[in-house]
């Protein structure tokens, strides 16, 4: 099916305790994606988990910039969790990694310009090569490793403008990554802008995914602190139980004003 022949209605926003989320499955996200590239506009796709969710709480212009997103997936296992909690539909996961294979296969034979942005330059090399060797016709237009300062930042807009790519992978953590997708925006690029974290270290081969049965059972979380854990403990220890007390506190507070 070429871009063009889609028929697609995409469903209606949601809110996840205070926090904006478009209820799509993984098809429909890349529907929704290819809408935005034939149209030549500018859509910044973020994943909400709730490191994301707690960023909002605490920085207003993080909240900011995730509302006026194009596209808001529920990244975070915790996330379906609660919304499933507080009876909010929300149908599946939709990870970045996940997000960029699925959109990498779809778009291999429609001639369609991939940039890599992130990582240490020899990840975002290798991470080109894997998919290069996964999607044989798949056309990357451009690599740029994630290391450079706002000073560089003129300068990689007029990479990804020269290189003609109508979707951008951005393998920035946060909240760098939202902050300089949105600076793209103010600086009139289009196309397709997905954050996808640390994805390129994975798809390289650099670190180890967990295992199928791990993402299923929702504890990818703690493989990952396992791998990282001088990193992650604060992030998923602490801001785990964080997130579940202001869960609990949502469910509370919904059950008082439907008593």
């Amino acid at each position: 099916m070429g871009l063009t022949e889609m028929d697609f209605t995409r469903p209606k926003r949601v809110e996840v305790m205070g926090a904006p989320i478009d209820p799509m499955t993984m098809d429909e996200t890349i529907e929704c994606a290819c809408r935005f590239i034939e149209s030549g506009s500018f859509a910044h796709f973020i994943g909400v988990n709730a490191d994301k969710y707690l960023q909002m709480k605490d920085d207003s212009f993080i909240d900011e910039i995730v509302r006026k997103c194009e596209v808001i997936n529920a990244d975070g296992a915790s996330i379906v969790m609660a919304a499933h909690t507080l009876g909010i539909d929300v149908p599946e996961r939709v990870t970045g990694i996940d997000l960029m294979i699925e959109l990498c296969s779809k778009l291999e034979k429609e001639n369609v310009g991939i940039y890599l942005l992130g990582a240490k330059q020899d990840i975002v090399e290798k991470t080109a090569a894997c998919l290069f060797e996964q999607f044989p016709e798949l056309s990357i237009v451009g690599i740029h490793n994630g290391y450079f300062e706002e000073t560089d930042y003129s300068d990689i807009v007029k990479n990804i403008k020269d290189s003609g790519a109508s979707v951008v992978f951005v393998g920035i953590t946060s909240p760098k990554k939202e902050r300089l997708i949105e600076y793209f925006r103010s600086r009139g690029l289009v196309g397709v802008f997905v954050g996808v974290g640390g994805s390129f270290d994975v798809i390289s081969g650099e670190i180890a995914r967990a295992p199928m049965w791990i993402q299923k059972a929702k504890l990818e979380w703690l493989f990952r602190m396992a791998k990282e854990p001088k990193r992650l403990f604060r992030r998923y220890i602490v801001g785990n139980t964080r997130f579940m007390a202001l869960l609990a506190k949502e469910k509370l507070t919904n059950k008082r004003l439907a008593a």
